[in-house]
């Protein structure tokens, strides 16, 4: 069965056009996704261009340059979109740099007159921005290993595709008339509109799920891990250290007379000193290192670390923060924090670590605070503290502020 021209210009029209609405009405419903706009109103082009290619020969004032010029502008703004999904910039010159050098190409009669040189430039535009937003799409770190080589690899063989008929005409002299090409281009652009849009979307969804996940495992004031995120890595971490046998170090930190902060300065100034402490420690910690808040002004952290080493980190932190809540530009707030610190070796229940180290909070709060105290064989400090049992994870720290 034999398809003509227009039947693949009208479908090729129709599909890509649909696609295009239907992306922007994605991009209407997950606003955090602006390179679904891109898309969207790169298909609607796109599906321009293919229309108006049908009609050329039979629109007196349609330029024969313009469905080539919205095609690879659409193109180009198919490539901005993969930039704008990982955040990258815009490149204008380059998103209309197709478009520009075919209208200054078809100023010349030698080209414009041409079948075979303006079929090898269209081919060489379109195959180098699909080439691109490969590698754009390549540059997805989250996704799996076999997700992110289907999302480079697709439109890679589009790229392909897209010069086989510059190699046909450059290197067989073929004599197929233009319609022939134009009729392939027209169905190689549904293919690719077609499977790189199941892309786009799978992609788009995958970015808000992660980041509603991403919300709900973050403390909105911080920007830390809340506390179900922190245990949660903070058991991964544990796991770790146990193929390897190692040790791993809870500290527990605490504001020192945190509600005396906020009675005085105000709450805003009391969220301002909870950044200002959750900044100046994720500065300080390393990559491997899991840290976060677990409810008020108490923090936690994990190490992959014995003891000795743990208490020398936290007496930095302890430090720093100092120094930093002294120069605080919103008030002198003086703000101190309290760290107890225990360790243990893989394999262990991290509540049941946090609850030593917070038992050395405990201490550290009755000694004085602004210090750290390590758990482990202690003479109690008061009486009081001798007779008590170890307060479970938080309570130390409420009991003595």
């Amino acid at each position: 069965m034999s398809l003509d021209t227009q039947t693949l210009f009208t479908v090729a029209t129709c599909i890509t056009g649909l696609l295009g609405v239907f992306l922007l009405v994605v991009w209407v419903q997950e606003r955090s996704v602006r390179a679904l706009a891109w898309w969207g109103a790169a298909y609607l082009m796109g599906g321009s261009a293919v229309a108006l290619w049908g009609v050329q020969g039979r629109v007196p004032f349609l330029s024969p340059e313009a469905p080539n010029a919205l095609l690879f502008a659409s193109c180009g703004m198919i490539w901005t979109g993969a930039r704008l999904f990982h955040g990258r910039p815009i490149l204008p010159g380059a998103l209309l740099g197709g478009a520009i050098f075919w209208l200054i190409a078809m100023k010349f009669d030698t080209f414009a007159h041409s079948d075979q040189s303006r079929v090898v430039f269209s081919s060489l535009v379109i195959a180098t921005y699909t080439f691109l937003t490969a590698y754009e799409l390549r540059r997805e770190r989250r996704r799996s290993k076999v997700r992110k080589w289907l999302a480079a690899t697709v439109p890679l063989l589009h790229s392909a595709v897209f010069l086989s008929p510059a190699a046909i005409m450059m290197f067989t002299r073929s004599s197929a008339s233009s319609d022939a090409w134009f009729a392939l281009f027209a169905l190689e652009t549904l293919l690719y509109v077609v499977g790189t849009a199941f892309i786009v979307i799978v992609m788009a969804k995958e970015r808000v799920a992660m980041t509603h996940k991403t919300a709900a495992m973050t403390d909105p004031l911080t920007g830390l891990f809340n506390r179900r995120a922190f245990f949660e890595a903070a058991d991964r971490l544990v796991a770790r250290q146990a193929r390897k046998h190692g040790p791993v170090s809870v500290l527990v930190f605490d504001l020192d007379h945190f509600k005396s902060i906020n009675d005085r300065f105000g709450h805003a100034v009391g969220d301002e000193t909870l950044k200002l402490f959750a900044n100046t420690t994720a500065t300080r910690m390393r990559g491997d290192d899991v840290f976060g808040r677990i409810g008020g002004e108490e923090f936690a952290a994990i190490l992959a670390s014995p003891a000795s080493e743990a208490a020398m980190v936290g007496q930095r932190l302890r430090a720093a923060f100092a120094a930093a809540s002294a120069n605080f530009s919103l008030a002198a707030t003086d703000a101190t924090v309290s760290i107890g610190v225990a360790a243990a070796a893989a394999p262990i229940e991290v509540e049941a670590l946090c609850a030593r180290a917070d038992a050395a909070l405990y201490r550290a709060k009755a000694n004085g605070r602004n210090r750290v105290e390590i758990a482990g064989d202690h003479t109690p400090t008061t009486p009081a503290a001798a007779s008590a049992p170890a307060p479970a994870i938080g309570e130390a720290a409420v009991a003595v502020r």
